[in-house]
């Protein structure tokens, strides 16, 4: 599904932040990507959905090279941060604009938002709030519900974890399981979290100085690999 292809990314002060020679996740995969600050994660999915441009090489969506086209950006969803947001949208609104990108009308939106209601805890939906005034966690909930829109195949989470609460942590690992297990859809997520990134994804792969360490099938011992390799 995803094919990385000589991908480097460096700064004008000729500073380095990602060099991958080569990388395939393939269809139906849950892709952890875990490393320390500045280790390249955001970097690669920011080039990963064109939102910066490589040094060197490009990345393959299902055989659409992203630098060059935007076939891939109607099966692929991504929440980075809040400025994928509208602001000055409430969250009815902005689940209602993405629904309408992506072909789907208010009734299906609606019924992808009751299915997921627990998750947002009776905090956002009919608060008549616009999203740049909610917490930076009911931010988060609602544009990782937003990804979810029109079932796409491919789904990208920058740091999903950050600011929720642990209830919601919880929940938010069940919607990733559930997810995952569809063949057809390719989940890939980074986080500063191993424990939750391990327990949600089939496949981790570590960055250190923008460069790929670890490249680990999950297992009952991935998580005590980890934690030894990021205690050095």
């Amino acid at each position: 599904m995803i094919h990385v292809h000589n991908l480097s990314k460096t700064y004008n002060n000729g500073v380095r932040v990602l060099h991958i020679n080569h990388l395939e996740i393939p269809k139906g995969q849950s892709f952890g990507l875990v490393g320390n600050n500045g280790a390249g994660k955001t970097t690669f999915f920011s080039l990963l959905l064109d939102l910066i441009q490589p040094t060197t090489g490009h990345i393959e969506n299902n055989n659409v090279q992203v630098n060059t086209s935007e076939a891939w950006k109607p099966f692929t969803a991504a929440f980075i941060d809040e400025s994928f947001l509208i602001g000055y949208l409430t969250a009815e609104e902005y689940f209602y604009f993405i629904g309408d990108l992506r072909g789907q009308n208010k009734a299906d939106v609606d019924a992808l938002l009751a299915k997921h209601e627990e998750f947002f805890n009776g905090e956002i939906l009919n608060s008549k709030k616009y999203l740049r005034d909610l917490s930076k966690g009911n931010m988060k909930k609602v544009g990782i519900i937003a990804t979810l829109i029109g079932n796409p195949e491919v789904i990208i989470l920058d740091e999903p974890f950050a600011n929720l609460d642990p209830t919601t942590v919880n929940r938010l690992k069940k919607i990733i399981k559930e997810l995952a297990t569809d063949p057809n859809r390719t989940i890939l997520v980074s986080s500063h979290d191993l424990v939750h990134t391990v327990e949600v994804c089939n496949r981790i792969v570590a960055l250190h100085l923008g460069e790929v360490v670890k490249d680990i099938q999950t297992s009952p011992e991935t998580l005590k690999e980890l934690e030894a390799f990021f205690a050095v």
